[in-house]
């Protein structure tokens, strides 16, 4: 199948390959010292990462742990999550979610990796306001950040 052109969603290279089955399946890059989304609920959806190159760091249901190069983390529904790239070189890693459907969000939010800026812009406050007003229409549940 042929792959759709990457697009930047949140500070992250995404580029989704169509599947026939009931899942997304994504590849992804996040640069050197990027963060990943806000930490979010899927009620529904089922989430699967396999880091593929270098590392990222994973906060899951209040624990944080590093998964490294051909490891892999499985999201449950009802599960918070996140993700960061706390190293100074780029993590590539595959990205699932099923059922189909979750595509959606990438196609809403990203920025095609051809315009200028294009990391910048996937970042801006007007996208990251949206995302946060949008979220539930993706199965996104981001509960407000702890009180310190």
């Amino acid at each position: 199948m042929k792959n759709n052109a990457s697009k930047w969603v949140l500070g992250q290279k995404v580029t989704l390959h169509p599947t026939t089955g009931d899942y997304d399946l994504v590849v992804c890059e996040t640069p050197a010292g990027a963060q990943g989304p806000p930490p979010h609920v899927h009620s529904e959806y089922k989430e699967a990462f396999m880091v593929v190159q270098g590392e990222l760091e994973f906060f899951v249901n209040g624990k944080t742990f590093v998964c490294k190069q051909g490891e892999s983390v499985d999201i449950p529904p009802g599960t918070l999550h996140t993700f960061s790239n706390k190293t100074d070189a780029a993590c590539t890693w595959v990205n699932i979610h099923s059922p189909k459907g979750f595509y959606k969000f990438f196609e809403t939010f990203g920025v095609p990796e051809t315009e200028d800026n294009a990391i910048m812009k996937s970042v801006e406050p007007e996208i990251i306001q949206k995302v946060l007003a949008t979220a539930s229409q993706y199965d996104m549940a981001i509960p407000p950040p702890p009180q310190q």
